[in-house]
């Protein structure tokens, strides 16, 4: 028996309601696909007997599975180029040059997929800015997926995903052939770390962040909940922190938050502390 449009709202809340993440009534065949491995764990007969059961029993670990399953996770090393020029020409040198005297450095991937986002940003640091190697430097990847954030702690990727965006020399440089697969070395990896967050709830307890990257997740998100978000972000900057969002993204109903910075043909973020 096919689901109903009623079934499939009420997936489309579940989903909004665990993750803000909003899907279009147009994509609800996503569910059909993205949930068939839940569906054949929890011994349904099909998605709409998987449905009725979420709906007559709330249990919160296939509330979570379900909104994990249909997370978007399109991530590459060194996605969109303007904003990685952007903090290695600019950002990043400023940051650096004002924590000579602390030599700590914080830097959080909000939503970083399966550990691209993250490794990137460490292979950047190391290849440019040799100064910071005996700092203190974190950097913070979250994601709401156990499973990525499981694929990310890994360190190993395919090679169809070292192909997209790495260029050859970081490659061989900052990874080591095993196999089929290419892992993250040590240098890198002690950098880095990767835990499970959700943006829509109340933030872990993390440190305070020079740079925050929240790149490519707010097209998913009402502006209710970008307010939201962009407010727990701010709470969690330093204030002479910088925020990047993605191309296509802006933080335009949250002027009394964050004030824009135009930067080497791109943009980024100040938080205005005064609220």
């Amino acid at each position: 028996m096919a689901c109903t449009e009623m079934d499939y709202a009420y997936l489309r809340e579940l989903v909004r309601a665990q993750s803000a993440n909003t899907i279009d009534p147009s994509r609800n065949a996503l569910f059909d696909t993205r949930l068939t491995p839940i569906v054949r764990m929890a011994g349904a007969r099909n998605l709409k007997d998987f449905v009725d059961r979420l709906k007559m029993d709330r249990q919160a670990h296939l509330h979570r599975a379900v909104a994990e399953a249909m997370t978007i996770n399109e991530t590459s090393f060194f996605r969109d180029l303007k904003p990685f020029e952007m903090l290695r020409d600019v950002i990043l040198p400023r940051l650096i040059e004002r924590r000579e005297g602390q030599r700590r450095l914080r830097i959080w991937s909000a939503a970083s997929s399966t550990g691209q986002e993250a490794y990137s940003l460490g292979m950047m640091l190391a290849e440019h800015f040799p100064i910071v190697c005996g700092w203190d430097v974190k950097i913070i990847g979250t994601d709401i997926s156990r499973h990525v954030v499981e694929y990310a702690q890994r360190g190993r990727y395919r090679r169809l995903e070292v192909n997209r965006g790495l260029p050859a020399r970081l490659l061989m440089k900052y990874m080591a052939r095993d196999g089929e697969e290419w892992i993250v070395n040590e240098r890198i990896r002690q950098m880095c770390e990767f835990q499970r967050a959700n943006l829509c709830a109340p933030l872990p307890k993390m440190p305070q962040f020079d740079l925050v990257l929240l790149r490519n997740v707010l097209l998913y998100f009402t502006q209710q909940d970008r307010s939201i978000l962009f407010r727990e972000v701010h709470r969690k900057m330093a204030s002479d922190g910088c925020l990047v969002l993605g191309n296509a993204e802006q933080a335009e109903d949250s002027t009394s938050l964050f004030e824009v910075e135009f930067l080497k043909n791109s943009y980024c973020y100040r938080p205005v502390m005064a609220v």
